[in-house]
């Protein structure tokens, strides 16, 4: 499967579900740590952080993540080996190796969101979740940030999504708020506005 078709498939997701109960279950992991290593859950999550860029930017590992012919050993072996050179602690690569084990690898960069989500919404940070056609670069979320931020949103964290569908532009919910400037969206507008106007 290309990288482009699974980026597409990720954003289709339902992002709560499976992902959601992988990420409480982490959460929950890292809270009873917590009470030996005061610096575990920001540890899994800064570890988390790192597999989503590498997700994010390798577009070798993202088809990797996707491709389920691979067998669990196998995929093990090698998702073990690109984590560890990342330089991801135990209870991740524990993590993954449960998601490899259950056959939901490709659910992987949802878990880090979620997981994102979760800790982002215990302390009070707002989550702009965010739905482009194609990964954003630094530059383009810092100016999101800075955007929202302007727009009133104190403390923004944004988990972002990949839907090739939505051709082009940007889709944002915050809250209750939905601001969608995506291309398909203008499309259908204008398909609407044709319709009316025969």
């Amino acid at each position: 499967m290309a990288a482009e078709d699974t980026a597409q498939n990720l954003g289709a997701q339902n992002p709560t579900g499976v992902a959601e109960r992988y990420a409480l279950a982490l959460l929950s992991l890292a809270d009873e740590k917590r009470q030996q290593d005061p610096a575990a859950l920001d540890r899994i999550a800064a570890d988390l952080e790192r597999v989503l860029d590498l997700w994010r930017n390798d577009p070798g590992f993202r088809s990797f993540v996707a491709d389920p012919r691979l067998a669990a050993a196998d995929q093990r072996k090698a998702a073990f080996a690109v984590l560890e050179r990342a330089g991801v602690g135990t209870d991740v690569r524990n993590a993954v190796g449960v998601l490899i084990n259950n056959r939901r690898l490709r659910n992987l960069p949802e878990v880090a969101q979620a997981f994102g989500a979760k800790l982002a919404e215990r302390r009070g940070v707002q989550v702009a979740h965010v739905t482009t056609a194609f990964p954003l670069s630094a530059t383009q979320r810092a100016a999101l940030t800075a955007r929202l931020t302007e727009a009133g949103y104190s403390g923004v964290q944004l988990s972002e999504t990949v839907d090739r569908s939505i051709l082009g532009g940007i889709v944002v919910r915050i809250g209750s708020r939905l601001y969608d400037n995506s291309i398909k969206s203008k499309l259908q507008r204008l398909q609407y506005a044709m319709k009316g106007a025969a």
